[in-house]
Parts: structure tokens; sequence; C-alpha cells
């Protein structure tokens, strides 16, 4: 773990849904959130952390390229550094996310990553290249789901639980 405790929340969107979600979960961290798109995250952001919210869309039944590489760009680096540290996922997907899911829970087994809670998957039923492209707007009920998964990742790290 690291010396002091935080959270990552690594993020990245086009049409404003996994930023939503993304922003939600960091503010309900508190002062122990750190707010990182996808692209400017580096494996020392990784190693820094104590946690994780990883959070982006579904596309084409995957998750989404920017997330996809910073994968790739880190995770050799961090490899064997990571092991019993707790994360969630938040998906933003037109249909099921359950594609994206999978890919980030594979990655995560690889790090050795703890899953601490349900995915959350916010489904915008989005399914015409009109309404895929629109700017989102999330359902309060779903935000508040984000807000309280980075409230319970902090305080499970101040409590020591994680």
């Amino acid at each position: 773990m690291a010396e002091t405790s935080s959270i990552l929340i690594a993020w990245h969107s086009r049409t404003g849904a996994s930023e939503s979600l993304a922003r939600a979960a960091a503010e309900g961290t508190g002062n122990m959130g750190r707010l990182l798109r996808a692209s400017a995250v580096q494996p020392e952001d990784l190693l820094a952390a104590s946690a994780y919210v990883f959070a982006c869309p579904e596309n084409l039944a995957t998750m989404s390229g920017e997330m996809k590489e910073m994968f790739d760009r880190c995770y050799y680096p961090v490899l064997g550094k990571l092991e019993g540290r707790p994360y969630a996922t938040l998906i933003a997907a037109g249909s099921d996310g359950e594609g994206a899911q999978r890919q980030l829970d594979r990655i995560a087994t690889g790090w050795r990553l703890r899953r601490i809670t349900e995915p959350l998957i916010a489904n915008t039923d989005a399914q015409t290249p009109e309404r895929i492209y629109a700017p989102k707007h999330l359902d309060s009920a779903v935000i508040r789901k984000a807000r309280d998964i980075g409230q319970g990742l902090a305080e499970g790290l101040a409590q020591g639980i994680f």
C-alpha cells in the first residue's frame, strides 16, 4: 500500500456519461480522490494510489480505446507491485456494458487487484448514431450510486478495511 491513502479515479469519456460517473465518485472520496483522465495516467500514478476507480464507456462491446491504451502503457511497469489493492468500476454503456466490464476485470485480475463492490453500469439505451454521439446526462440515482462507491472506498481505506 502507498504510505498515504489515496484513490486514483482514472476515466475516459466522449459524451460526458463516464466523466459524470468519475466526477461523482471523486466527490464521494472527499480529499482522498485524485481524478485523472486515462490519457494522463502514468505508472507512477498507479503506484502512488492505495485504491482505484476505473470509469469508461463501452464502445463496440469493449472498453474505450483511451482507457485500453492506459492499461497497455502502464500494465507491465506496475505488474507485481499492486497486489491486493481495492478497485471499483464505472461503465457507461448503450446496452449491457458487460464486454467492457469483463475486460476491466481481466486486467485487474492480472494485477491481483481486489474488487470491493459490484460494477456500476449506467445503461443509456443509446442505439442509434445520433443518440450514441449525443452528450449524455445521467439520472441522479446513478450519479448518487457512483458517489456512494467513491465514499465507500474512501471509508474502507480510512478504517483499514481495504
